[in-house]
């Protein structure tokens, strides 16, 4: 079925007529020449004018035809398909990334590779975001600021290309924990749903907030926002020695950094739980674990697809313009010159 968002733009396809009934024409006074052989030229004439005539009709209707492809165009025609059953949750889920520079760090082992912390968050919190099939699902992105990437959805699949579109550095090198609680409180609290969760990912400390993470923790809490946090990185790791030899080697704590009593206190303040994720089998079993902490009720809400309309008739518009653009140059006699050359 299709449906037409203003409609009533269509009433103006008459507009060109009316003008051209309305206003009055142009008149032009023919120059007047004496020639001979006026009989011949006037035989000629009359064989040009029928070819003339054909192409004056084919220029109006190309005009017509691009007029009225442009009002269908402005008028938004709309298909509406089906009705199609969605598993409805009523579950509203922001999901908070840290991309600052801190997750390049290559301390999460992936088999026999070591892969940087955000390229396994990234694999892993994809396939956690794929499976929620009747949740609202959005998603946060922050460093030394935080950004609504991508608002509340059922659209899954354009959540999951976000977050694997994301760049560290680009909402800064430094960690603005509070923020982007705070901004998925704004989100969040806008929803009238039962169960309101947020999920934060961070592999450090908060160093750059506006707003404190506890005071943020605080009005999440007054609202009846979960708080799940998640600390990423290795706890130990081997640095290599002389010349990348085991000479000299030492063994570090690439997570030094990261503030677990904050991330505990933010979780137990809001009725949620703080996860440990030392590789990404451990962060896939802390989302495995995630949606055991928060049953789905499921419920089934309809929902029609709608599709946009209005590039055929724009690319009829554009195709009638061709063609009317290489009528005038024919009838300029282009083709004539063309010949000759």
């Amino acid at each position: 079925m299709i449906e037409w968002v203003w409609p009533w733009l269509l009433v103006l396809a008459p507009l060109p007529w009316l003008l051209r009934w309305l206003l009055p024409a142009v008149h032009r006074a023919p120059a007047a020449l004496r020639a001979p052989f006026f009989a011949q030229w006037q035989a000629l004439e009359a064989s040009q004018g029928q070819s003339e005539h054909g192409s004056r009709l084919a220029h109006l209707l190309l005009l017509w035809l691009i007029w009225l492809a442009l009002l269908v165009a402005a008028a938004r025609p709309m298909w509406v398909g089906e009705p199609i059953e969605l598993a409805d949750s009523g579950r509203d889920l922001m999901l908070a990334v840290d991309i600052s520079g801190s997750m390049r760090a290559e301390d999460m082992q992936l088999g026999q590779v070591l892969v940087r912390r955000i390229d396994a968050v990234k694999r892993v919190a994809s396939d956690f975001i794929g499976e929620r099939r009747g949740d609202r699902l959005g998603l946060i992105l922050f460093g030394s600021n935080a950004y609504l990437q991508s608002p509340l959805s059922f659209d899954v699949r354009t959540v999951t290309r976000f977050l694997q579109e994301a760049q560290i550095g680009f909402a800064g090198q430094e960690t603005a924990i509070g923020d982007a609680i705070g901004l998925a409180v704004k989100r969040l609290r806008e929803r009238p749903a039962d169960s309101r969760v947020l999920i934060l990912l961070t592999d450090g400390r908060d160093t750059a907030s506006s707003v404190s993470p506890m005071d943020a923790a605080d009005l999440a809490a007054s609202l009846g926002i979960r708080i799940y946090t998640i600390g990423i990185g290795a706890e130990e790791m081997v640095q290599p020695g002389l010349f990348g030899s085991s000479f000299g080697a030492r063994r570090i704590n690439p997570a030094a950094e990261l503030d677990e009593a904050t991330l505990t206190a933010l979780a137990e303040r809001t009725g949620g739980r703080y996860f440990r994720a030392r590789d990404p089998q451990e962060l896939a079993g802390i989302y495995t674990l995630l949606n055991d902490l928060e049953p789905v009720e499921q419920a089934t809400t309809l929902y029609r697809p709608r599709q946009a309309l209005s590039y055929w008739p724009l690319l009829l518009a554009l195709v009638a313009s061709f063609l009317l653009a290489l009528l005038n140059w024919w009838r300029a006699g282009g083709w004539q010159r063309g010949a000759v050359s």
